[in-house]
């Protein structure tokens, strides 16, 4: 009868302490946004081609407003909108007594950076390059301490103007702009 008592006790401490974790599972659009066409964002820098037109055809950043100052049209929107949508606006923005007919191609040049930070070897920002994923991003920041908890991370990442946070195994991908936080284990 003690030992049932005392199993009882153990098993309601270990129920209470996980209770007490801030552990909440990642919401559905944080993988969903994985499945959709890149959209720009402050850091981005885009290189736009305008055929025949050297002297429009060139680099450009996206700055902290979410726009792209362009050559004799000013300041295009371009933070959320893809690379596709971009080509239509400054094309739009230079018809409108500039040029007749532009042929406008606009492709990622530099992506904005990713943030590692928590439990690694060398925390801080870093180049985002297509298909990373958590793991390389935690090789590339020196690797887990020897306190950290390698089995899941947390991810920040703004999805459509709301910032979401989430845990993730370490074989999920990353997108631009992502904060990838490594936790320290308990034991």
């Amino acid at each position: 009868m003690k030992s049932t008592a005392s199993l009882f006790r153990a098993l309601l401490a270990v129920s209470m302490l996980a209770g007490c974790s801030s552990y909440r599972p990642t919401p559905a659009a944080f993988h969903e946004v994985l499945d959709q066409p890149y959209r720009l964002g402050a850091g981005d820098r885009v290189r736009v081609t305008v055929f025949e037109q050297e002297g429009l055809t060139n680099t450009y950043s996206v700055d902290q407003s979410g726009y792209l100052s362009f050559p004799l049209v000013g300041s295009v929107p371009a933070r959320g909108h893809t690379a596709q949508q971009l080509e239509k606006e400054i094309a739009d923005k230079l018809r409108q007594g500039y040029l007749r007919d532009p042929d406008v191609s606009v492709e990622i040049d530099r992506y904005r950076p990713i943030f590692v930070m928590g439990e690694v070897g060398a925390a801080g920002q870093y180049s985002y390059v297509p298909g990373l994923t958590v793991q390389k991003a935690i090789a590339i920041a020196g690797g887990f301490t020897p306190r950290a908890n390698q089995e899941s991370v947390d991810i920040t990442r703004d999805i459509n103007g709301k910032v979401m946070t989430g845990r993730v195994v370490t074989s999920d991908p990353l997108l631009p702009g992502d904060t990838v936080y490594v936790r320290e284990r308990l034991f």
